[in-house]
């Protein structure tokens, strides 16, 4: 299957209901049920009809690792405001400690400090995540269960009333924002489940047939032991993503390439040319980049070992005219990918 390269360009203004889905589902592959969960709250939005005194929207994305969590935030981000990284991004792994999750909202006026360490998340920052075709910002708080508990203390005045209070006492707004947690609570559960490692379970075990209602309830029970319940209750929406089948992966794999072909037309201009990835080599570099552990984690960094860096050799010794054809193939051996020039 070839999909050909996505449009950058912002299509908020020019989408329906469904064809708002659509445009995600084709970023997002395979996780059509926990897209049509938040998609309501960009349209609640755009209608003017979400709550007042409360965010946008309130998401905690949970499953196993590499099924598009973070990349659902970066794929919203591309479709509202037409850039993947439009969106701001707290990696909560960088607030492990109770000190540093004071960075967030700076210290107050008096203390040591208050001028060389301004807060992270202010009005002013927010209102740079936002774009000409909406006003809607996006916040990805990255891996929320490794932040320190304070984290989940600041957050509960933001989850409820949209406010936060910052240390010199001014106040930032979140009511036009979409807020995301994702967070891998439970995931390694999720993963025994899926995989048993002995027993008739493990006979029987296939990624495609588990119930995402048992997923869901594996991961809310490590919500729950995580979180206090006055945090959760404050949620909206707890969405869980399923593992990926292998269409799902097969159909990530062309969008990388369709993407690396755009990368190719757009930085190359006229020196550009044409790439042919055969089906032999998709395949190669699904078995290199997917697992049933990590997904589809690895799988830009495989297709950038195994066939950008490989092809931007030839490019820089002008191995590869304007214009000409590029195929891509695996060898004999399955072992590396095979790049022809046919000018």
């Amino acid at each position: 299957m070839r999909i050909p390269p996505i449009a950058t360009k912002p299509r908020l203004n020019n989408c329906g209901a469904g064809d708002f889905l659509r445009e995600l589902s084709a970023r997002v592959v395979g996780q059509s049920q926990a897209l049509t969960q938040i998609v309501p709250y960009v349209q609640m939005h755009q209608a003017g009809l979400s709550p007042e005194g409360r965010p946008a929207g309130v998401f905690l994305l949970l499953g196993p690792t590499g099924t598009g969590k973070t990349r659902t935030v970066e794929a919203l981000a591309d479709l509202l405001h037409g850039r993947e990284k439009h969106l701001l991004k707290v990696d909560c792994g960088e607030f492990q400690m109770e000190h540093e999750v004071a960075k967030l909202i700076g210290a107050p006026p008096g203390y040591l400090g208050h001028r060389e360490t301004p807060p992270m998340l202010t009005q002013q920052k927010l209102g740079s995540v936002t774009s000409e075709s909406s006003d809607l910002s996006l916040v990805l708080f990255d891996e929320i269960e490794k932040a320190a508990p304070s984290m989940t203390r600041l957050l509960m005045g933001v989850l409820d009333k949209a406010l936060l209070r910052l240390g010199d006492n001014t106040t930032v707004n979140f009511e036009r924002a979409l807020i995301f947690l994702t967070s891998n609570l439970g995931a390694r559960e999720m993963h025994s489940h899926l995989k048993p490692g002995f027993g008739f379970e493990a006979l029987a075990a296939d990624a495609s047939g588990v119930s995402l209602n048992k997923l869901h309830y594996i991961g809310m029970g490590a919500v729950r032991r995580h979180f206090t319940p006055e945090f959760v209750n404050r949620i909206d929406t707890i969405v869980t993503y399923q593992p990926l089948d292998p269409g799902a992966l097969e159909g990530i794999v062309d969008i990388q390439i369709a993407a690396l072909e755009l990368h190719i037309e757009n930085r190359l201009a006229e020196r550009s040319f044409e790439l042919e990835v055969s089906a032999a080599a998709r395949r190669f570099l699904l078995a290199k980049g997917t697992s049933s552990e990590y997904g589809a984690r690895e799988l830009k960094r495989t297709i950038l070992r195994e066939l950008t860096q490989p092809l931007a050799a030839m490019v820089a010794g002008n191995e590869v005219p304007p214009e000409s054809l590029v195929r891509v193939y695996p060898d004999e051996d399955g072992v590396r990918l095979l790049i022809d020039v046919i000018g």
